[in-house]
């Protein structure tokens, strides 16, 4: 169920109800905007890339054993550098408005297994209905002069890959009784 290359797909989503709760929403809702996914020993990785430097797939000419070696080191170090700046940006970061993994959490025996575990992917997609974070997130109306109204409405935009996060919205309505959830996808963009 998974494609190559995931196709984008922007959506709408409004949030309405009483404003205290549409305000606990919007709070609950920020996070990092990154899954802090435990990578498996990266060795098994560095040695395919090694083997593919050497012997090019597609028959090119490769590289010579030291630089191969070099270059795979790197890569490797980018990968777990990059890993690690994600797990920190999780546990501190706030900047994005609609974070699913903030609303909902991948227990931490999901997040060990790695992102590419059939496990994990299964988890995604009955919890979340899709395998990737939000992408783009934007807060394009918000909670203003909330004290004075009863009732309150909120509206993100974001896109999803492949698919629009509908198992994510059913958590919503069940952790938040009182709102109302309308999730629209936009099919003219993409």
């Amino acid at each position: 169920m998974a494609l190559p290359q995931a196709d984008w797909l922007r959506h709408g989503l409004t949030v309405s109800g009483p404003s205290h709760d549409v305000l606990s929403f919007q709070r609950a809702a920020r996070g990092a905007g990154a899954i802090p996914w435990q990578l498996p020993d990266l060795s098994l990785t560095e040695e395919d890339q090694l083997h593919a430097l050497l012997n090019p797939p597609d028959g090119s000419r490769g590289l010579s054993l030291a630089a191969a070696q070099i270059l795979a080191s790197q890569l490797r170090s980018a990968v777990e550098n990059h890993a690690d700046r994600v797990i920190e940006a999780a546990r501190q970061g706030r900047g994005c408005p609609l974070d699913l993994h903030a609303l909902l959490p991948i227990p931490a025996l999901i997040l060990q297994r790695g992102p590419d575990h059939p496990g994990s992917r299964a988890w995604l997609r009955q919890h979340w209905g899709i395998v990737q974070s939000l992408r783009q997130v934007r807060l394009l109306t918000g909670m203003e002069d909330h004290h004075r109204r009863r009732a309150g409405k909120i509206t993100y935009e974001f896109w999803s890959a492949d698919w629009t996060p509908w198992a994510a919205i059913l958590g919503f309505r069940a952790k938040w009784p009182s709102l109302i959830f309308d999730c629209r996808p936009d099919y003219s963009h993409g």
